[in-house]
């Protein structure tokens, strides 16, 4: 699934339910549904939305 990064007009790949990479091979971490954090740079990003489904089955545990 890709998500939007409104901040730098990109697209992001999620690799696991919390982690996201960009095109240039920057991570990326989940801070909430719509916000992800550089982890090179400490960067706050806004996002759309990450996956829903993901949201509910993490809600279970």
């Amino acid at each position: 699934m890709s998500i939007f990064d409104f901040t730098k007009s990109e697209f992001l790949f999620d690799s696991d339910d919390d982690t996201a990479m960009d095109t240039e091979g920057n991570l990326y971490v989940r801070v909430s549904d719509d916000c992800a954090m550089d982890l090179e740079s400490g960067e706050l990003h806004f996002t759309s939305d990450w996956d829903k489904d993901e949201d509910e089955q993490d809600d279970l545990w």
